[in-house]
């Protein structure tokens, strides 16, 4: 395919979020932010948007950076490269799935560019950071000229492309609270490639287990890449609540997430292989936390 090259913009290089809030207000829907640029330059080439302003996000240093506390979780800034999150060995220990997810997105060169933030802002339906934040609890700090706000990254996306950011807001921070005591997650992605693809289906699960015994007492369960936003399969969660893990139960919970996805067919598969690997994938991601707990 033909990639035009870049149209002509004005290119802005901010050094603090208000001075970013700032440009955006002053040039309001003539403009855009960015930090890696990994998606929005590409669609700027294919004429998919037209921005006459580009805000490049990087040199705001506040933005950037893997905060971990004890008492409130881990904070990660909204301009951390998805390569700096698969090489902390805090997220690695303590928030494993969300490591799976960026261990196998797209290339090391690309994710030593692209931020959590902008895959967050793109709001794509196989977003892979999407599901393993809203398994664990994830909610984003979005920052306005009119102040502050909190959401959970459950309530964030609201279609293809499409999200709770409003004019002139920025993503600024990504707030995880810190894992119960016998829980744990994984995230399981399908694709047509063994690297470097979009997933078909991605699938996080995290469980949290009786102190004493197997027996489930939390459960989340969040798909992507089968609807037109990540969502959570709460009815799959139900499955496994007050209930002692096992094959026979997470095979139970996988049918139970191919009945809530909501996918299409495309080029890439069939919407009923979609929800067929819906199941297999749920099941397999049960299974695989409760193993990591064990």
């Amino acid at each position: 395919m033909f990639i035009k090259r870049l149209p002509k913009f004005e290119y802005h290089v901010p050094i603090s979020v208000s001075d970013a809030l700032d440009l955006l207000a002053k040039h309001d829907r003539k403009a855009m932010v960015f930090a890696g640029g990994t998606d929005i330059l590409v669609s700027m080439k294919k004429r998919e948007i037209l921005p006459e302003h580009l805000i490049n996000l990087k040199g705001i240093v506040e933005l950037k950076g893997i905060h971990y506390d004890e008492k409130e979780g881990i904070k990660i800034g909204a301009l951390t490269t998805l390569g700096e999150i698969e090489h902390s060995e805090i997220v690695k220990d303590k928030f494993c799935v969300l490591w799976d997810a960026v261990n196998v997105m797209a290339s090391p060169q690309i994710r030593s560019l692209a931020t959590i933030g902008g895959n967050l802002c793109g709001a794509v339906p196989s977003a892979d950071t999407a599901p393993p934040l809203i398994a664990i609890g994830a909610s984003v700090k979005i920052v306005g000229i009119h102040g502050e706000r909190s959401v959970l990254v459950e309530n964030f996306f609201k279609g293809p492309k499409e999200s709770a950011l409003q004019r002139n807001e920025i993503l600024t921070q990504i707030l995880i609270p810190n894992p119960l005591p016998r829980s744990s997650g994984t995230y399981l992605k399908l694709m047509r490639r063994n690297a470097m693809d979009l997933a078909l289906v991605g699938v996080a699960a995290n469980i949290r287990l009786d102190l004493k015994r197997n027996v489930c007492t939390e459960a989340r369960i969040a798909l992507g890449a089968v609807a037109p936003t990540p969502i959570r399969a709460m009815q799959a969660e139900q499955v496994l609540v007050n209930k002692e893990i096992g094959e026979a139960l997470a095979e139970e919970a996988g049918k139970t997430a191919a009945t809530v996805c909501r996918p299409i067919s495309d080029i890439r598969c069939s919407l009923e292989y979609r929800c067929s690997m819906v199941e297999v994938l749920t099941k397999r991601a049960v299974m695989d936390a409760y193993e990591r707990i064990s």
